[in-house]
């Protein structure tokens, strides 16, 4: 009962935060509402069993992902600070603040990464989802996936049409989510 709680509490907060992006289905924010709301589904639903046999193999592999997916995270957004600059995008009015860089960043783990922020939530899917890896999580974390891919397809669109050739031509030089992978 606490988890609904907790899963309905986080998703209001979440839908207000994607209000203007759940107006609008071509906007990546679209998408990635739907992929926090599968990541914060299966992180609450698997969080009873974060530390149930804690030396076996899967939750060896289960809290590598998490730890990345917080090194990702912080990573990224220290460098978009950094150096991606800030300015209102009136093509994209649904985006948050930190999203509208004015320039390109393509250093650090951007520079093998294209979105390492859905990467991070990407890890953090699948990680919290091998705690215990039964159907519904499973399931949730194919959902996040999926949603992550859509809302990061949407977002490339956005960005050839931002920054242009040279967009693509970084796009040819990295990859979407998983260094020298995927």
């Amino acid at each position: 009962m606490v988890r609904l709680f907790l899963f309905i509490l986080i998703s209001a907060f979440l839908a207000w935060v994607s209000r203007r992006p759940l107006k609008n289905r071509h906007s990546h924010g679209f998408y990635r509402f739907f992929a926090f709301e599968a990541v914060v589904a299966v992180v609450l639903l698997n969080h009873p069993y974060w530390f149930d046999d804690p030396f076996c193999l899967r939750q060896g592999f289960s809290w590598l992902l998490l730890v990345l997916s917080i090194v990702f995270v912080l990573a990224a957004l220290a460098l978009l600070r950094r150096h991606g600059g800030h300015e209102p995008r009136h093509a994209m009015p649904e985006n948050l603040r930190f999203e509208n860089t004015v320039h390109l960043v393509e250093i650090g783990i951007y520079r093998y990464v294209r979105h390492p922020m859905y990467s991070s939530l990407f890890l953090l899917a699948w990680g919290a989802c091998l705690k215990q890896p039964t159907l519904l999580p499973l399931g949730l974390a194919a959902a996040a996936t999926l949603f992550l891919w859509l809302t990061a397809k949407n977002e490339e669109q956005e960005n050839l049409d931002h920054f242009g050739p040279v967009y693509c031509d970084y796009r040819q030089r990295s990859k979407m989510f998983i260094p020298y992978l995927f």
